[in-house]
């Protein structure tokens, strides 16, 4: 009796075991495509392009393109973090070997705790190279040059002329880099192609860096709603369910997000590849930090904050003025970052909920998902057309991470221009350095400023 009682105990630890979720036998991994602002170009790239850029009755004539630089290396601070990691490692393994913490549900499956236990950090990656591209991220920009050019070959002529191409990146290595893979996807050599020379201070690329509202509004402070998503009853519970799964009773949430951040960058560094530490997460606790990225960046570069609208003028004043022009350059493009892709489609109206995104009303399907719209190498392309036999004699199609932007006022992604320069016409017209900023919230915060400032002044000479 006792031994079919042992049998019957084994048999139900094996059910258990298969039963535990285990992300390197999973598939598909639909969770990693929900690494926020970290998420690999490769994997939520578009796959519709050959029904979306053929235009019955229309030829392409011109591009203007803002580019996300491709996948990177971490920034110094998690860099010097990193050795932490091989701590939590042996921590983990002790919980399941020796401490016998192993939860009796959701537990890490056989083959996941082996990986952690073998993982090791890569140690030429030095702060000195902080933020640099990766190869990878040189494979994703010259990827998508290589595909443009097939869609629109005579837009995307293979020998460079520094006339009809004009290119032009801010003053990273990770742009820079990026500016080279995408040439040599386009020419067959990084070093063919010239770009412009970089601004000292550079409003078309980074206005963000000289608006001090952008610097001093609250978007993941305390009383943001980023903050007050972290203090929620699902992310604690989140929180605890991650430290039970990996042995612990309680795990800093600074490990959490050190452990989920290696995740994401190793996952977007060699995309055929798993990295072992996603299997410490289960898809429904990717979902949960997913949300809290973002409502960072819903109100640090999207619709959270209505003068983001403003900070990218210059940038839709240019795709407006060069894809309007009848003359050179016919291909433009522009190397940045996901601030400024972001705050560009948010100057645009792309992809903008009814609700405005809080810590309270998380919706999975929410239009504004920065997992989907700014990955690593996301890339805004607006295509120009002639339709020479048709009433409306030049169109544009919007796309985005190859797939056609689809706007209310547009016919399935396929826009007229003339409606294109009404719709925009407020920034078309404005002046660019009082509206992006001065007069959209940094002006307005100074003059309340100024005002009590006076009125204190009053208040003691009375």
């Amino acid at each position: 009796m006792r031994l079919l009682l042992l049998l019957l105990m084994a048999l139900l630890a094996v059910v258990r075991a298969q039963q535990d979720y285990c992300f390197g036998k999973d598939t598909e991994r639909l969770q990693t495509r929900q690494f926020s602002s970290k998420t690999a170009y490769q994997i939520v790239k578009g796959t519709n392009m050959d029904k979306q850029y053929q235009v019955p009755g229309c030829e392409p004539k011109k591009m203007w393109i803002y580019h996300r630089h491709g996948t990177r290396l971490p920034k110094t601070k998690f860099i010097k973090e990193a050795s932490r990691l091989e701590e939590l490692r042996d921590l983990i393994v002790k919980n399941y070997r020796v401490l016998h913490t192993k939860p009796d549900t959701n537990a890490l499956c056989p083959a996941d705790l082996i990986a952690i236990q073998m993982w090791k950090w890569n140690t030429s990656i030095t702060v000195d190279k902080d933020e640099h591209l990766t190869s990878q991220g040189y494979e994703d920009m010259r990827g998508t040059a290589k595909l443009y050019q097939h869609y629109f070959p005579t837009v995307l002529p293979n020998r460079y002329n520094d006339s009809y191409y004009l290119f032009r990146h801010t003053d990273t290595q990770r742009t820079t880099e990026s500016f080279k893979g995408f040439a040599e996807g386009l020419f067959g050599g990084s070093n063919v192609a010239t770009a412009a020379d970089i601004p000292e201070k550079d409003l078309l690329l980074r206005p963000y860096d000289y608006c001090p509202f952008y610097k001093t509004k609250n978007y993941k402070g305390a009383g943001s709603e980023h903050k007050i998503y972290r203090t929620s009853a699902i992310w604690n519970q989140t929180m605890e369910d991650i430290a039970r799964r990996l042995g612990f009773r309680v795990l800093a949430e600074d490990d959490i997000k050190l452990m989920y951040d290696m995740c994401r960058y190793e996952q977007a560094w060699q995309v055929d590849r798993t990295s072992v530490w996603c299997g410490a997460f289960l898809p429904e606790h990717v979902t949960v930090l997913e949300y809290a990225d973002e409502l960072k960046y819903y109100y640090g570069s999207g619709y959270g904050f209505d003068e983001n609208r403003r900070f990218n003028c210059r940038a839709v004043q240019d795709l407006l003025s060069r894809l309007s022009s009848p003359v050179s350059p016919h291909v433009v493009a522009y190397f940045g970052h996901s601030t400024g892709l972001q705050t560009l489609l948010v100057a645009l109206g792309i992809n903008e909920d009814k609700a405005k995104l809080r810590a309270d009303n998380f919706n999975a399907n929410r239009r504004w998902k920065t997992s989907l719209l700014g990955p690593f190498a996301a890339n805004f392309v607006a295509v120009k057309y002639s339709c020479p036999a048709q009433l409306e004699k030049e169109k544009v199609v919007f796309f985005l991470n190859q797939n056609a932007v689809e706007l209310d006022w547009c016919n399935v992604g396929l826009c007229n221009w003339s409606d294109v320069l009404q719709k925009y016409k407020t920034i078309s017209e404005a002046n660019c350095d009082e509206y992006y900023c001065l007069t959209g919230g940094a002006a307005s915060h100074a003059s309340m400023l100024a005002a009590a400032f006076l009125a204190a002044i009053v208040y003691l000479i009375h």
